[in-house]
């Protein structure tokens, strides 16, 4: 029998409310869910369903109106902006669909930015490692180039190799494939499959598309705030299937 993965991190009873009593809306209602050390989540669900609150208070972007959380073994519900930031550095990797590169510098540079926001230099272990993930997503002959000399597919790969190169305890992905094309998406989802199946990494993944979706290795659905199911894999037309169902109670 199977040992249960370990949650690297977690959130309990977590709600989040906008708006005054009388225009009070609900955007997460009483979720609890964890997220596995070296597994590959993806979040779906109808628009509005409270994908994105999830993750940006799953990872210290924004606080809950109630319920707890946790990354690593640490809890940061209550933590000030400064604790938070110094975690985030350090425990949480991001890639968005805006792909967030500084224009100023080049692959390498926006690569290292985790290490020069920390105040340190890279140790020789952590030089090794980044030095593999530049050459594993094809970036060998690109560190001197800045983001507007790259392609979106390329400046999604340095997005992934920054969100790798600290190792964090997890990494939460944002619509990452939302701005590229068909192609380019494949190649960026099965980057994602690898850096979890490779490199053991944890990813969190939100998402709207059926078809990245199908790249993770469990599936968790929100419907009005609420865990309404948590899938293992399942095919693009499976999982369509369950949104659209869960669009149409909705």
């Amino acid at each position: 029998m199977s040992q249960p993965l370990r949650a690297i991190a977690r959130v309990e009873q977590l709600s989040k409310h906008y708006g005054s009593e009388q225009a009070r809306v609900t955007a997460l209602d009483a979720v609890t869910l964890s997220f596995a050390a070296g597994q590959f989540t993806a979040v779906m669900g109808p628009s509005g369903s409270g994908k994105s609150t999830l993750m940006h208070i799953a990872a210290g972007l924004d606080s809950a109106s109630s319920g707890r959380a946790w990354i690593g073994s640490t809890e940061i519900t209550g933590l000030g902006d400064d604790e938070l930031t110094v975690l985030r550095r350090r425990e949480v990797g991001f890639v968005f669909q805006s792909f967030n590169l500084v224009p100023t510098l080049d692959v390498r540079g926006n690569i290292l930015l985790p290490f020069d926001l920390d105040g340190r230099t890279p140790t020789a272990a952590e030089t090794a490692w980044i030095d593999e993930l530049i050459a594993r997503l094809g970036l060998r002959d690109r560190t001197a180039h800045r983001p507007h000399e790259l392609s979106g597919g390329q400046k999604q790969r340095v997005a992934i190799a920054r969100a790798l190169a600290t190792r964090p305890t997890l990494v939460f992905a944002d619509e990452p494939t939302g701005a590229l094309d068909s192609a380019t998406s494949r190649d960026v989802l099965r980057l994602l499959q690898d850096a979890s199946r490779d490199f053991g990494q944890s990813i969190a993944m939100v998402t709207h598309d059926p078809v990245a979706a199908a790249h993770a290795d469990r599936v968790l659905f929100l419907a009005d705030g609420r865990l309404v199911r948590d899938s293992g894999p399942a095919s693009a037309a499976e999982l369509s299937g369950i949104v659209l169902g869960l669009e149409d109670a909705s």
